[in-house]
């Protein structure tokens, strides 16, 4: 299993997490084997935004005895009412769901306490207004969360909230088809057939921004959907009208900017154990830049998506990292220092570029990478 660090959190976070859909299958049986799973290959992270109490139960019974040995992402305002699950902005619901759901997992404790499901400013405006936000932080203070999160669909609404609220990790939908769909306060029209009919260009700036606020901010990403739900698996599913394979999803994925984790949906053992089998694979497997430049009605024209086919470079530069440091460079008035040092510790620099095109050859996306090399060079010095 591969770890990265979850933004500026201090926590190592595996690159495959558990969501958690597969805890409801067979009676709820199947939360503790794949827990059992999850623990042979290394996986450590995992999310919980189900408020079905026979589930936070059957999953406090599967961290009997290894607490310590998973990250708890779970959610805050997630509850359970009259026999069915329940999005409040109730402060004093969301008080009691906590309550409820720490007795029932059984700890003192969650790793990210994640506020649930925001995808609207004035639901964005309504957690501040009602006092959610401030429970959360009174929450970290007391050490019953560690650190405090947001899930969302909507960029503009996530990077507002990761600006304002001091939120610092985010779970956010990642997939090359969503990420052509600009913000709207409609998450079903991130799969409607309608939003792809036409030709599409190009990543939605939005949703680049937000990576790369999340990257210089030092906030964390956790990746839900990153199977579209399962239809960019299936040709005549996806949106792009070609099928992706789960290893290339994820791939995708994990190259944004900020993204730790993929929380891959598991209803069953092998499922878990096949997104697990990423860390495994080789290059080719993981590649994705062959699948997007051949989808039908969409492509990435001139921009860099990260995929490293421009290299080898003659010189060395790690073409694919200097261009997320000057696109992360561009994103703020002043270069952030983290930024600027991560830039430094590369072996090779933009400077050293001697302009010879081959990288341009091989980039499938007709990105002028001579230009951003000079760009890059002009923008860090050297």
């Amino acid at each position: 299993m591969d770890y990265r660090e979850l933004g500026n959190t201090g926590l190592k976070a595996s690159v495959i997490g558990m969501g958690c859909e597969g805890f409801f299958e067979d009676g709820y049986t199947m939360a503790e084997k794949l827990f059992d799973v999850a623990e042979a290959l290394g996986i450590n992270y995992f999310d919980l935004y189900a408020s079905d109490p026979d589930v936070r139960a059957a999953v406090g019974r599967a961290l009997k005895g290894r607490r310590e040995k998973f990250l708890i992402q779970s959610h805050l305002c997630s509850v359970w009412k009259d026999g069915q699950y329940l999005r409040t902005r109730d402060l004093a619901e969301t008080k009691a769901g906590f309550e409820e759901m720490m007795r029932l997992l059984d700890t003192d404790y969650l790793d990210v306490g994640m506020i649930h499901y925001c995808d609207a400013m004035s639901d964005w405006e309504e957690i501040v207004r009602s006092g959610i936000l401030d429970y959360a932080r009174e929450l970290k203070a007391a050490g019953r969360i560690r650190h405090i999160g947001l899930s969302s669909h909507n960029p503009l609404v996530a990077e507002r909230a990761v600006k304002e609220g001091g939120i610092e990790v985010l779970m956010f939908s990642v997939n090359p088809c969503y990420d052509l769909q600009p913000a709207d306060e409609d998450v079903e029209k991130l799969w409607s057939d309608e939003a792809y009919a036409n030709d599409l260009t190009n990543m939605d700036p939005d949703r680049q921004r937000l990576y790369e606020t999340c990257q210089a901010m030092g906030v964390g990403i956790t990746v839900m959907k990153a199977f579209a739900g399962g239809d960019l698996l299936n040709a005549e599913l996806s949106p792009a009208g070609v099928a992706l394979s789960a290893h290339q999803c994820i791939s995708y994925a994990l190259s944004r900017p900020a993204v730790a984790v993929v929380l891959a949906g598991a209803r069953t053992v092998e499922q878990l154990q096949n997104s697990a089998a990423y860390c495994d694979a080789d290059e080719a497997e993981r590649d994705y830049a062959a699948a997007l430049a051949s989808f039908p009605k969409i492509h990435w024209e001139g921009h860099c998506m990260y995929c490293s086919h421009c290299a080898p470079c003659p010189m060395e530069i790690s073409v694919a990292d200097v261009t997320k440091f000057l696109h992360l460079a561009k994103t703020q008035k002043e270069i952030p220092e983290t930024v600027r040092e991560h830039y430094a510790a590369l072996k090779h620099h933009a400077g050293e570029c001697i302009g010879c095109g081959a990288c341009e050859t091989r980039c499938p996306f007709g990105v002028e990478i001579r230009q951003n090399m000079n760009e890059a060079a002009s923008v860090f010095g050297y």
